[in-house]
């Protein structure tokens, strides 16, 4: 504006915009790494160039079912005017064929009574009160204005034929709208996992460990974990396998392999020579093209639906050398779990070898423990040294504030030379 009014000369402005963009830092915006599973469970995945697209009409029901909502309805609602079209254009072509139409129109002086007995519908004019007597047919509402007269026997078989075709459109759509409200991942939406998983030290192992919980009160019955590892191999003869995927066990002491999700979980995997993370290094993981999706199933106690949830991992979302605090405690003969902590991690002392080199060389967990053991002893003393220090200025401060309200002594000098001391 004001090199356009002469006021700043054009080529000083141009001159400042340009050392300006070269003073700002650009910065790229790291763009999200792929994963397949994502945290909410959906799939991330888009299917593309399908050509057989009459294999989801062949599967109609469940087509039906996987539709979006709005969807759904607006399928519904067209099922119902497309049938009360259809056979309101039947029954007047069957008024229209039995003349009752010309009937209604010169019926001069004709007795209503005689008219009705002869006609197939009874009060059937025009389209308009034809499309009136197919919904009342297809929703037996009945008003009690047309009804049907013995005359045609082509009129009873459309009759009996609306009745059938409405009794498939009722039951179709109503199954599906059921279904939709009663499917198994609504359960899911309760069951949770820990943003963070975890990778530390449990009983002498490296073990991947992450938390699931269950909001309800009602139970998943039969509820089992599997976890698995996708990455992106290349095998010797040089296939590249952009979706290759390794199950992983879970240390679980129940043989069943089943848990009881009364109370949030630390679902662990102990880092074995089984595991595909056996050669992951802490340096090595934030470098690794990996995902650990976790799938938990079970039983809906309430409806006895089998649901599934699931989530992923990525290396991002690894955490190494934590551990999830504790939120189950017991508080008047009554176990209280505080899902505010839900994901609440701290530091532990942990190796940042991999799990190969710790089984090779088991004196690093000791170096460890005996490092880690030493800086909370060191953290110890200069908490301890910090609390004396505070205590000391506490209590200097103390003695400070009582000798400056301490009262000073006055004296009084009388005629007769006495002395008397008064404190004022």
């Amino acid at each position: 504006m004001l090199a356009r009014k002469s006021i700043i000369p054009e080529e000083y402005v141009l001159a400042r915009i340009a050392a300006e963009n070269l003073r700002k830092p650009r910065i790229r915006d790291r763009l999200p790494k792929a994963r397949f599973i994502a945290k909410s469970g959906a799939c991330n995945l888009a299917h593309k160039n399908i050509r057989e697209q009459g294999r989801f009409l062949q599967d109609i029901f469940t087509t039906l079912v996987d539709l979006k909502w709005r969807h759904t309805l607006v399928i519904f609602t067209m099922s119902f005017l497309c049938s009360w079209l259809l056979f309101a254009i039947m029954w007047w072509l069957v008024a229209f064929a039995h003349g009752d139409i010309y009937a209604y129109m010169e019926k001069g002086g004709m007795e209503k009574s005689a008219l009705e007995s002869t006609v197939c519908v009874t009060n059937v004019r025009s389209f308009t009160s034809a499309f009136l007597f197919s919904i009342e047919v297809q929703v037996t509402i009945g008003f009690g204005g047309r009804m049907m007269t013995e005359e045609c026997p082509l009129a009873i078989t459309v009759l009996i034929l609306q009745n059938i075709v409405g009794l498939i459109i009722n039951a179709v759509m109503l199954g599906c709208i059921f279904m939709k409200t009663a499917q198994a991942h609504r359960r899911a939406e309760t069951l949770i996992f820990s943003r963070h998983a975890v990778i530390a030290v449990r009983n002498g192992k490296l073990c991947f460990m992450f938390r699931v919980g269950d909001l309800r009160k009602s139970m998943i019955i039969s509820a089992s974990v599997r976890i698995q590892v996708v990455r992106k191999t290349t095998t010797p003869e040089g296939e590249v396998v952009p979706i290759h995927q390794l199950d992983i066990p879970v240390d679980n002491p129940i043989e069943s392999n089943n848990i009881f999700l009364v109370a949030p979980l630390i679902i662990c995997h102990v880092i074995d020579k089984r595991s595909p993370l056996y050669d992951i290094s802490a340096t090595d993981l934030a470098n690794q093209d990996l995902e650990v999706i976790v799938i938990l199933e079970g039983v809906v106690e309430t409806t006895g639906i089998t649901t599934q949830a699931r989530t992923s991992y990525i290396a991002e979302e690894i955490q190494w050398g934590h551990r999830f605090v504790s939120i189950v405690t017991e508080e008047e003969g009554v176990y209280s779990v505080d899902y505010s902590k839900f994901g609440n991690t701290m530091k532990v002392a942990a190796p940042r070898c991999s799990a190969r080199e710790l089984d090779e060389k088991p004196s690093i967990l000791i170096q460890t423990l005996q490092k880690s053991e030493l800086s909370h002893q060191n953290s110890l003393r200069k908490r301890n040294s910090m609390r004396r220090n505070n205590s000391m200025r506490r209590n200097n401060s103390i003695r400070r504030n009582n000798s400056s309200l301490i009262v000073p002594k006055v004296q009084f000098m009388t005629p007769e030379g006495n002395q008397n001391t008064s404190e004022s």
